[in-house]
């Protein structure tokens, strides 16, 4: 497939996805989010990719729904969109690599969702962020908003529809660190980087645990843990990078 609203880069086993409609504020027309959800499961596929990060640049992220082509729908003719917006977002939730979300202008709305489907938010100073579903009569995405800000806090940001700033954010746990304007995505880059060297397995099962523990008891979630933990301690590559840690710390002991 030929995107024409994405731009893709794939870099030290980083896959940089831009949204890329600028006239638009990368508005989520139908086409935007077709290419995102044939991007994101053909990436999930690819070997060489480890982390991924999502983007729409140090000016924008996205201003959400395109309201000329939401205004066309009807009632009887709106389950092909709708179907569409959610084989976008699962395209990124379920995405097998972690997925970080940098944000470097407004993500309201449509835009606020693609967001929420990222593992890691990072802000630059100019981003903002709304839940604005609520002003057009329309019902937003909850889950899994309620599961990274709480029940409460989730609650405000759909029912008042308001729009908070990157530091708000960040206050309330939905973004995990601030950046100053113009360096977002050199300082996400360096993150995601570092990530794409761990084990890619590990990577990828711990993404997937995060989400599994959520539906069990706490003892299922021990359980669970304990698996997982012990298919990887001991191996190859786990005593390699345990030589490679310790050799960097005697070194370090004796500067």
């Amino acid at each position: 497939m030929e995107f024409k609203y994405l731009l893709l880069s794939v870099e030290a086993n980083v896959a940089t996805v831009t949204i890329h409609r600028p006239d638009k504020g990368n508005a989520l027309a139908p086409q935007v989010l077709e290419e995102v959800a044939a991007l994101f499961t053909e990436l999930g596929a690819r070997e060489d990719v480890r982390v991924v990060v999502l983007t729409g640049g140090e000016k924008y992220f996205s201003a959400g729904f395109d309201l000329n082509e939401i205004r066309k729908l009807e009632k009887v003719s709106n389950e092909a969109y709708i179907n569409l917006f959610h084989r976008a977002y699962r395209a990124i939730l379920f995405c097998p690599q972690p997925v970080i979300c940098a944000v470097g202008g407004a993500a309201i709305a449509g835009g606020f969702d693609l967001t929420l489907m990222c593992d890691i938010r990072y802000a630059s100073e100019r981003a903002k962020f709304g839940q604005r579903e609520i002003v057009l009569s329309l019902t937003p995405v909850m889950d899994p908003l309620w599961r990274i800000i709480g029940l409460g806090r989730a609650k405000e940001v759909a029912l008042t529809g308001r729009i908070y700033d990157a530091y708000e954010a960040e206050k309330m746990g939905y973004v995990s660190r601030v950046f100053p304007e113009g360096k977002l995505l050199e300082e996400v880059g360096a993150i995601a980087r570092e990530m794409a060297t761990y084990d890619r397995g590990c990577l990828r099962e711990t993404k997937a645990l995060s989400n599994k523990v959520l539906n069990e008891d706490l003892d299922g979630a021990l359980r669970v843990q304990e698996w997982l933990f012990r298919t990887y301690i001991g191996s190859e590559d786990n005593h390699q990078r345990i030589d490679a840690l310790q050799a960097k710390l005697a070194a370090a002991r004796k500067k």
